[in-house]
């Protein structure tokens, strides 16, 4: 019986080796694979969320934000392309929702204030290509939702929560399927 057992807990010794070594490798030729949306961005300096908040306000660092919106156009790209079709997305300006009011009174400062009139917004270049690399479209686009603050939003507690729907919604409303 003990020789059974060992050769049991032998076997599935190597079979979680093999799992594990073939996930590994599955994962390795996933991350090979180009990502289906690309994002470039304008030099930061130049972006109007950068120039209009000089002071190196607290709240999030541009590299962070930048990294968070682009996840979220890679994540809405994938959902709605069709398998082989690639996006390419050049970043040229961006604004985030709200703004800051410093002459509020000390310690606001690095409070950011939401209202009707600090609408988040983005202008950007897109590629549409297909699988053979052909491109299908092209076109700038100036994205703005003034009716931000009028709608409700999943997570209430992201702080970039207006600016991801309002790129959620232009991909699917650009790239969606149409029915």
């Amino acid at each position: 019986m003990k020789i059974s057992f060992r050769r049991s807990a032998n076997c599935r010794r190597v079979f979680a080796l093999l799992l594990l070594t073939a996930s590994a490798v599955a994962g390795a030729a996933v991350d090979n694979l180009p990502a289906r949306v690309q994002i470039s961005w304008a030099p930061t300096e130049r972006l109007s969320e950068v120039r209009n908040n000089q002071a190196g306000r607290s709240w999030l660092r541009p590299e962070e934000w930048e990294k968070q919106l682009a996840e979220q156009l890679r994540k809405s790209g994938d959902r709605v392309l069709p398998p082989g079709q690639q996006l390419r997305v050049q970043i040229n300006d961006v604004k985030l929702a709200g703004a800051f009011e410093p002459w509020h009174r000390p310690g606001l400062d690095d409070v950011r204030i939401l209202k009707d009139i600090y609408p988040p917004t983005m202008d950007l270049h897109y590629t549409l290509l297909a699988a053979d690399g052909a491109t299908i479209r092209e076109g700038d686009a100036k994205l703005r939702d003034s009716a931000y603050l009028q709608r409700a939003v999943a997570n209430t507690t992201d702080p970039l929560r207006f600016d991801k729907r309002m790129i959620d919604e232009w991909v699917r409303k650009e790239f969606g399927t149409k029915s």
